[in-house]
């Protein structure tokens, strides 16, 4: 389902290499804590700034400012196995 309103980040991997499935950090709603996941194992190279002041940018755009992590990627085979954005969305309306 989806979170709601975010209203804080807290990613502190930065320099750690994490397996896929592994937890990189929280994201927190009005109403609830979740853990956010590594979709792809690989080394946190980089957590957005912006976030600390504006979690909110998570929910108004979260492919452009609300990016989260960016990743150097372990195993580049592990990209066969995500979802891609049409899959996804068919996935939610399902």
């Amino acid at each position: 389902g989806e979170l709601g309103d975010i209203v804080f980040v807290e990613i502190e991997t930065v320099g750690e290499t994490l397996g896929k499935g592994e937890t990189f950090g929280t994201i927190e709603a009005v109403k609830t804590v979740s853990d956010l996941f590594m979709p792809v194992g690989g080394e946190v190279l980089e957590v957005n700034p912006d976030l600390e002041s504006s979690p909110e940018l998570v929910n108004k755009d979260a492919y452009g400012a609300g990016w989260l992590i960016k990743i150097a990627i372990g195993n580049p085979a592990e990209l066969d196995d995500l979802l891609s954005a049409a899959e996804y969305q068919a996935m939610l309306e399902a």
